[in-house]
């Protein structure tokens, strides 16, 4: 899988390297401690960026391609940061029959970025996801916690207008 280039730049703080510091310190000396570290490490950055992949490889002594191979392989982890407004399109079965294609073209034309892109002010992020189990609201669309369903193209610029 290649890695896709973000249009934010990686703007890690001290303060966000120091913890991660110390949670290498607490886990380097576990076996199979990279998952937990990954973790923290994501919820520290908000995502995995390679910068924070090499510091963790460094830490726990362990190839690089190991760790990528873990971000890239689990879905819970992200390569590109996210936006204040984290959207995104279901398309599993039910909502892709309905159009929700349509409505993730609308978006990336709407927004101005494509899947797992993040606008370049960080305001919003926009992902294609798999079925959110809501399908008898096929085709859905969601921004941070706010479910929007029974949606067709058109309603995509009123509803990115409340998060303007």
């Amino acid at each position: 899988m290649a890695k896709r280039k973000t249009e934010v730049p990686y703007t890690g703080t001290k303060e966000q390297e120091d913890r991660l510091k110390s949670v290498i310190e607490k886990h380097k000396d576990i076996e199979g401690s990279l998952m937990p570290v990954l973790q923290e490490a994501q919820e520290i950055y908000g995502y995995l960026p390679i910068e924070v992949q090499t510091m963790i490889a460094e830490g726990l002594s362990v190839p690089l391609s190991e760790v990528y191979g873990v971000v890239t392989f689990y879905g819970q982890f992200s390569l590109n940061p996210k936006g204040k407004y984290q959207v995104s399109v279901c398309l599993g079965t039910a909502c892709y029959v309905k159009g929700s294609g349509d409505i993730l073209d609308r978006l990336k034309e709407t927004i101005g970025i494509d899947a797992g892109g993040i606008t370049k002010d960080g305001k919003f992020s926009l992902d294609a996801t798999r079925c959110v189990g809501a399908c008898g609201l096929a085709p859905v669309m969601i921004v941070n916690d706010d479910v929007y369903g029974r949606i067709v193209p058109n309603d995509v610029p009123k509803i990115l207008a409340k998060y303007a």
